[in-house]
């Protein structure tokens, strides 16, 4: 772990990536990191962010929590969620946001501010409205978040960002350092290629990125197992989302089946010179 003068410490959620816009009037806007506007599907959030300032634009991480610990697979859920559905599940499964930084105040850009500086004004902004919106935590003391990153993970928290308090926000840019415990991580399988009894590979959505991606080839006894954990039936059609394509590296444009967000899988992901690699390392069965 990074250690020094001028680094901040913060838990890694295990969630989805979403900028909150609140402007003049009664309007809110929530983004997710692909561009996708997603406030329809958190009408929670949405209710949330309208005791925000006007001018007030967030970026964090959206997670819901189930028997303590975050769950990916259900905050995938409640992206996909259309807007008649929307408000059921937002009582089933609550959101939560986890700021991590306060991009606009007022209407005034922070961006070209210190870390630090956003840092304290979000605190400031979040802490007198609490849940559903909190600031994430943070500590500049490194004994403190190698405590955290021991412990925290029994939550469903991934290990730890690590940031300079001088550091300014630059959009596109991957300026933060993230430690991660292992390779592996907990992915919602959304769709799948081939055979729907036997299918080829699995289409995943990752966390912290709602961008669907192809896995590679699956093990026989995995594409028998998915099959099965699918419900998918013989002639392709019934049962399934309809279709859909996601781009693989190498390949272009690669047709897909969907299927509702209700099956997750651990996998692992690899990096060669040409692309990356993601392999299905187990599917997780619901009970």
């Amino acid at each position: 772990m990074p250690r020094g003068a001028g680094l901040a410490y913060e838990p890694k959620f295990d969630g989805h990536r979403m900028v909150v816009l609140r402007y003049a009037g009664d309007k809110v806007l929530l983004q997710a990191r692909s561009g996708r506007i997603v406030t329809g599907a958190f009408p929670d959030l949405a209710d949330a962010a309208r005791r925000l300032p006007a001018g007030t634009v967030l970026d964090g991480e959206v997670v819901v929590w189930r028997d303590g610990r975050t769950d990916f697979a259900a905050v995938q859920a409640r992206a996909a969620a259309t807007p008649a559905r929307a408000p059921a599940l937002a009582r089933r499964l609550p959101a939560s946001y986890a700021a991590f930084d306060l991009l606009a105040e007022g209407g005034a850009d922070l961006r070209g501010k210190r870390y630090e500086v956003r840092r304290e004004r979000l605190v400031a902004l979040l802490e007198p409205l609490g849940p559903p919106l909190q600031p994430v935590p943070m500590t500049t003391d490194p004994e403190l978040a190698a405590t955290w990153y021991e412990t925290l993970p029994a939550a469903g928290v991934e290990g730890l960002v690590v940031k300079r308090l001088d550091q300014t926000y630059r959009g596109g840019a991957r300026l933060w350092e993230k430690l991660r415990h292992t390779d592996t991580r907990d992915a919602v399988v959304v769709g799948f290629t081939g055979p729907p009894r036997r299918p080829s590979a699995l289409v995943l959505v990752l966390p912290d990125d709602d961008t669907p991606v192809l896995s590679s080839p699956l093990t026989p006894a995995l594409s028998v197992q998915a099959g099965r954990a699918l419900g998918a039936p013989a002639d392709g059609g019934e049962g399934l989302d309809g279709e859909g394509t996601v781009t693989a590296v190498g390949v272009g444009e690669v047709a897909y089946r969907r299927v509702p967000p209700e099956l997750s899988a651990e996998v692992a992901r690899g990096t060669t010179r040409l692309h990356n690699l993601i392999t299905v390392l187990r599917l997780r069965i619901p009970e």
